[in-house]
């Protein structure tokens, strides 16, 4: 029976898993494409140039169609707060509720109602009017950011509550919002969501190069798109830093699964490769930098770092966030090079009145879709780095379960898993056919 039971937790975690995986796709890419255009329409007003506007309209496609697989995407994703999590609700539905009602109030109305003026409204609602409904659109995915960032913050460091007969009351909602791990988190995800679109509109724009346009519609964008991610990356290599240094202050356990610590130890090495074994609680084949996690986490090459021993029941599977937390890295450090590269490259195709060169152009279009495997590899670090807890400290993941049969939970999670795969196809489908016949 129990092993019935630790069955069904576990694919009710891979489903939950499944579908945020595949909603985080969407608004990591809406977040920050709402600014961009923003950026296309002012650049458009200010010099009148018809490349710019060409671009907004493309763009503005692009983000209706993504915004669209998010909503519909989050909706199927909270309607398992009931079916597989009703645990979750019962607990600490006084908190989140309100803040996932706040973010429908205050971010979905602001994009549903003025994305339509956006797409078709120009014309008839004018210049002036139009770009303030392109700047509400752009506010509207900030608060929505804003409002998940926080729930999701407060259930990594949970303040500003207090139990009363097993359910979380706020107690200072600012303490909620404002948790110990929210700004790290909110300004780690906006450089996120910035990178994810600086190399998708570059991708699409070097994919349309390659298909013989040549226009400004075409120059422009891109150049925009390989400025941001250049610009971004470092920011956000400093920021994560800043992250880590926060996680490692208040969840200890995460970072010692993210970097393979077993013990508690001094002078613990930074590992750029090794292969976790929880059964035997070492790294094998390990090959890493002595000292090095301990200077970075504690500025000092003999800093104590607390390992996974401390944390006997209460620690995260540490393969996971091992492996996912150097995914995150590699793809960073990956996007560091492209994007100077290609930023040097364009900005000598300027003065030369010139465009990218083919192998630039081939290696946007590979790194399209970069920002998404960064971006899951993160959450997967942060979520899976938060068990066994779904609530820190305040409720476990095997606590707030459903009694749902696993085979049913299986079931549903394979039909789930053969959707995604279809939608995820046509979407990336539809995106290279928008930029190829725009």
């Amino acid at each position: 029976m129990e092993t019935t039971v630790a069955d069904a937790v576990m694919l009710a975690r891979i489903q939950f898993a499944a579908n945020i995986s595949f909603h985080i796709l969407f608004p990591s890419i809406t977040i920050a494409l709402a600014w961009m255009l923003l950026w296309f329409k002012l650049r458009y007003l200010r010099t009148r140039e018809q490349g710019w506007l060409d671009a907004y309209y493309l763009f503005t496609k692009v983000f209706a169609l993504t915004f669209a697989m998010g909503v519909v995407s989050g909706v199927t994703m909270s309607f398992q707060f009931g079916t597989n999590w009703p645990g979750y609700m019962q607990t600490v539905g006084n908190i989140a509720g309100p803040l996932l009602a706040y973010e429908v109030l205050t971010a979905f109305f602001l994009e549903a109602s003025f994305l339509g003026v956006m797409l078709y409204g120009r014309k008839r609602v004018g210049e002036r009017m139009h770009t303030i409904a392109t700047v509400l659109v752009a506010g509207g995915t900030t608060f929505s950011a804003f409002w998940i960032l926080a729930l999701d913050s407060w259930m990594q460091t949970p303040t500003g509550f207090v139990m009363i007969d097993g359910k979380a009351h706020p107690t200072s909602w600012l303490e909620v919002i404002f948790n110990p791990s929210f700004p790290y988190r909110m300004v780690h995800m906006l450089l996120a969501s910035g990178l994810t679109a600086a190399f998708l509109v570059a991708g699409l724009s070097a994919w349309r190069w390659l298909g013989g346009k040549r226009d400004a519609s075409v120059l422009a964008p891109l150049r925009t798109g390989v400025t941001v991610a250049a610009v971004l990356i470092p920011l956000q290599i400093l920021a994560g830093d800043f992250h880590g240094l926060n996680t490692f202050e208040h969840q200890p356990q995460k970072v010692a699964a993210m970097e393979g610590v077993w013990r508690t130890e001094r002078g613990a090495p930074l590992l750029l490769f090794a292969w976790p074994d929880e059964e035997a609680r070492v790294n094998r084949y390990a090959i890493g930098i002595p000292k090095g996690a301990s200077l970075i986490l504690t500025h000092d090459p003999n800093g104590l770092v607390r390992g996974l021993d401390e944390f006997p029941d209460a620690h995260p599977p540490v393969a996971p966030v091992f492996w996912s937390f150097r995914v995150m890295v590699g793809v960073g450090v990956l996007m560091l090079v492209v994007s100077w590269l290609a930023a040097w490259r364009l900005r000598r195709a300027a003065r030369e009145n010139t465009g990218p060169p083919a192998w630039l152009a081939r290696t946007l279009v590979a790194m399209t879709f970069s920002g998404w495997i960064a971006t899951l590899a993160g959450w997967y670090v942060t979520e899976i780095g938060r068990q066994p807890w779904l609530v820190t400290g305040v409720l476990r993941t095997a606590d707030a379960a459903s009694t749902v049969p696993g085979a049913m939970i299986g079931a549903s999670l394979a039909a789930y898993l053969a959707l995604y795969v279809l939608l995820l196809a046509a979407y990336v489908s539809v995106l290279f056919h928008l930029a190829r016949k725009a």
